[in-house]
């Protein structure tokens, strides 16, 4: 944090240039397969030579870790609020689907290319993981406040938590695929079956 009284300093040109390459490359993806692209396009696309592009990411493939784990960072705050969320689990489970849905409204590419390429980059995998964990705690969390036992086993609070949460990745993942209002059903459909798990009447 800066002291008290001092300005923020100013993003350096290479703060910029990186950010600039991370916008490129979210802006290709919608035109091109990753698979397709290669870091030459990010690299004219973004007013820099191939050399310069190196500079920040040695691959196309480590540039899209960064820009995953840039789109990822807001869902690990919104999941870890949600599970500090004071309000009813109605309302905190409402709260979290929005907050989650927003984010695969604006980045939902991103997450689905991300997604698609983590058996192959081992780095975006480990992140979906990480997000992954963070969401099912706070969904264990909520799911206990409800009055789901937490405990071991099969209909244990954890154990609910990770099916929700596999099952709300797949369904965002497959909806954002399909348009804005797809998704905003499956986040309702989503909310209706995360609260029946947590005893709540829809």
């Amino acid at each position: 944090m800066p002291e008290p009284g001092r300005r923020r300093a100013a993003p350096s040109k290479g703060d910029l240039r990186e950010a600039k390459l991370l916008e490129v490359l979210e802006e290709l993806l919608a035109v091109k397969s990753f698979d397709a692209l290669t870091t030459n396009d990010i690299a004219e696309r973004a007013g820099l030579s191939r050399a310069s592009m190196y500079f920040y990411f040695s691959s196309k493939q480590e540039a899209l870790v960064a820009l995953f784990a840039k789109t990822v960072e807001a869902l690990h705050e919104k999941s870890r609020a949600a599970a500090d969320d004071p309000a009813a689990p109605r309302d905190a489970i409402a709260t979290a689907l929005r907050r989650t849905r927003e984010r695969w409204h604006e980045h939902g590419l991103i997450m689905r290319v991300a997604i698609d390429q983590s058996s192959a980059i081992p780095e975006l995998g480990a992140l979906w993981m990480e997000t992954a964990d963070i969401f099912i705690a706070a969904i264990t969390t909520i799911l206990v406040r409800a009055g789901v036992p937490d405990e071991e086993g099969p209909d244990g609070a954890r154990a609910i938590a990770g099916a929700l949460c596999w099952m709300i990745e797949r369904t965002f993942y497959h909806a954002s695929a399909v348009s804005p209002a797809a998704l905003d059903q499956a986040s309702e459909t989503c909310r209706v079956v995360w609260l029946r798990a947590a005893g709540i009447r829809p």
